[in-house]
């Protein structure tokens, strides 16, 4: 997720959901678990939360007046991967303000590995000039944990 002039449009590989009325925004390289953690984000709902998918795979991103607005992209719009089921129909919702970016990273090398601890590592990504909380998460965290780590986070903001 780089920086791109404010008021501009462009499309990310990343799948957003909206948790409350905090959209987060889900990063990784293909086949890290980005729609599977969207999906155990989504199972919340049954929980009492209001859990909607935005968008799958590719989103839309627009900076405007110091928020982040995240969008379906509209050929995907309302579809969602789970792997070994194929495309899922799923209720979405047009549009979110993201308050979250959590990044999928590898495990599997030593400097790749999210601190332990918060410290002096970057605790923010800019999207758009705009600073968003950023949860690091490895890869290979199961998409349940990732969820009740997700929310976790987000209540204590």
């Amino acid at each position: 997720m780089d920086e791109d002039p404010a008021g501009a449009e462009f499309s990310l590989h990343a799948t957003a959901v909206v948790i409350g009325e905090a959209g987060v925004l889900i990063s990784g390289p293909s086949g890290a678990g980005k729609s599977a953690l969207a999906l155990a984000l989504m199972a919340l709902a049954g929980r009492g939360l209001f859990v909607r998918l935005v968008g799958d795979d590719q989103v839309r991103v627009c900076v405007n007046n110091g928020r982040v607005l995240v969008r379906p992209h509209p050929v995907l719009a309302g579809c969602i991967e789970q792997r070994g089921e194929g495309v899922l129909s799923a209720l979405h919702e047009p549009a979110a303000v993201a308050r979250l970016a959590v990044e999928l990273c590898p495990s599997d090398r030593r400097r790749d590995i999210p601190p332990r601890m918060p410290g002096d590592e970057q605790q923010a990504i800019l999207i758009g000039g705009v600073a968003l909380p950023r949860l690091m998460l490895p890869k290979d965290v199961s998409p349940e944990q990732g969820a009740r780590r997700i929310h976790s986070f987000l209540r204590r903001q």
